[in-house]
């Protein structure tokens, strides 16, 4: 008996694998892709004898970023966005939810506040940025506001959306029982609008990488935005990707976050395929 359950066991292993692979077949083609396009991207390089400065191999860019790890560089310069990547994408999120809730609760807001809020977003941040930088100076305050104000808008016009969304007969059900606003809110509105809350922070947090590059793009000392301008300077094409890869990294990562957290506090919002609505 115990044999024959030592040879059951790989047995049913491998059933178990197979049926992982056939409900979820990107775990192998996720990797697959990736590997394939670095092959191809290496070989067409070695052929056609690109010049590095134009575009490296991923042996170069491979050897790049080594040196930036080994050298510490590249950590220093990814703390530093990071920082301001969460301070900013944090403060931009509170801003964003506190606003939507009082556009939805009270009419003289939406009316008075939200036309300038609107007004406000269609204003490129890459034209304001500049005068953020000689606002607030070269340091981390100025990119925290820049970041902060790219993450701000998406959230908003989410939670806005969520808490508009309510069925109103649940409401009316809770004002039945004498239930207080907050408690509706607390109850209904809020539990409701989760998922479009956190549709709205996945966009929010993606953003806030690209405002803390771009607000680094016009002035800064330090980080990854500042590291790209040097290695451009000094044509260092290698050095420069080896960023990208590091910013691609740093927004999938955070991007995996907010979803993971959507899964675990939106556990009771799926759709057919039992993944969490808006992630």
């Amino acid at each position: 008996m115990a044999s024959r359950s030592l040879v059951e066991q790989p047995g049913r292993a491998a059933s178990q694998r197979q049926s992982m692979l056939r409900h979820r077949p990107e775990i192998v083609l996720v990797p697959a892709i990736f590997i394939l396009i670095v092959a191809a991207w290496e070989l067409l390089v070695k052929l056609l004898a690109v010049p590095i400065y134009i575009l490296p191999s991923p042996t170069e860019i491979w050897r790049a970023f080594r040196d930036g790890l080994v050298s510490g560089t590249l950590v220093e310069h990814t703390l530093v966005t990071l920082q301001e990547v969460l301070v900013g994408f944090a403060v931009g999120s509170a801003a964003g939810l506190v606003v939507g809730v009082l556009v939805t609760r009270f009419r003289l807001v939406e009316r008075t506040v939200y036309p300038y809020v609107v007004a406000f977003q269609t204003v490129p941040k890459v034209a304001l940025a500049p005068l953020i930088v000689t606002w607030f100076g070269f340091g981390m305050l100025s990119k925290v506001v820049t970041t902060a104000l790219i993450a701000f808008f998406p959230l908003l016009v989410n939670v806005i959306a969520g808490l508009q969304s309510v069925d109103q007969d649940r409401i009316d059900l809770l004002r039945s029982v004498n239930a207080s606003e907050w408690q509706i809110f607390r109850m209904v509105r809020f539990p409701s609008a989760l998922p479009f809350i956190f549709a709205g922070l996945d966009v929010a947090i993606v953003f806030s990488v690209i405002g803390a590059i771009v607000s680094e793009f016009v002035g800064a000392r330090a980080g990854l935005g500042y590291l790209i301008q040097v290695n451009n300077y000094n044509l260092n094409v290698s050095g420069t990707f080896a960023v990208l890869v590091v910013l691609s990294v740093m927004g999938l990562t955070l991007h995996l976050v907010v979803q993971a957290v959507n899964r675990r506090v939106v556990f009771w919002q799926r759709d057919d395929r039992g993944s969490v609505v808006g992630a």
